[in-house]
């Protein structure tokens, strides 16, 4: 699938077949979110893979029962770096970090839709809790909850904003 096929495939999955992703396809996901830009390359992100029952049901609970997540086969979670981008000093903390992880977030979710695979990105959880499950250091913050898994939907796409109202040009 070509990049533009993937932007269109990739739609919010909430339901999951009971099947495991192949350990290729989660290498390949893996690989395309290590090939994400980030702030001065620093890669101020990292990803933690979960397969495990318990931990994917102790993360639906604290995404306040977002329990779709315990039925995806695998899920990432995606954190800020914090300490990587240390070199941008309030910037880098405040919105580098978290940038890297969304963007690295968002090449999951494309490499995903490009091997046949649903995802959806959850980003409604308490964060406290979620650092505390996947027992995360202080300067990781947990940016994303991003399950996978073979889709058992297909929902509509819901409605989009039109180019006139989205771009401007030279002023806002």
């Amino acid at each position: 699938m070509d990049f533009f096929g993937a932007v269109k495939k990739r739609k919010s999955i909430r339901s999951f077949k009971k099947k495991e992703v192949e350990e290729e396809k989660i290498q390949k996901i893996l690989e395309a979110a290590n090939l994400a830009p980030s702030a001065g390359n620093f890669q101020s992100y990292d990803i933690i893979l979960i397969k495990n029952k318990e931990t994917k049901s102790r993360l639906a609970g604290a995404a306040f029962g977002q329990n779709f997540i315990k039925d995806a086969s695998v899920v990432f979670v995606v954190c800020a770096n914090e300490k990587r981008v240390a070199h941008y000093k309030e910037r880098g903390k405040n919105m580098y970090c978290i940038n890297d992880a969304s963007i690295a977030a968002a090449y999951i979710e494309l490499s995903a839709a490009s091997l046949g695979l649903g995802s959806v990105w959850v980003g409604a959880f308490d964060e406290d809790n979620a650092r505390e499950i996947i027992e995360a250091p202080d300067f990781a913050k947990p940016i994303a909850i991003i399950p996978v898994g073979y889709p058992n939907e297909e929902p509509k796409r819901p409605k989009r904003r039109s180019l006139f109202d989205l771009v401007h040009k030279e002023k806002f």
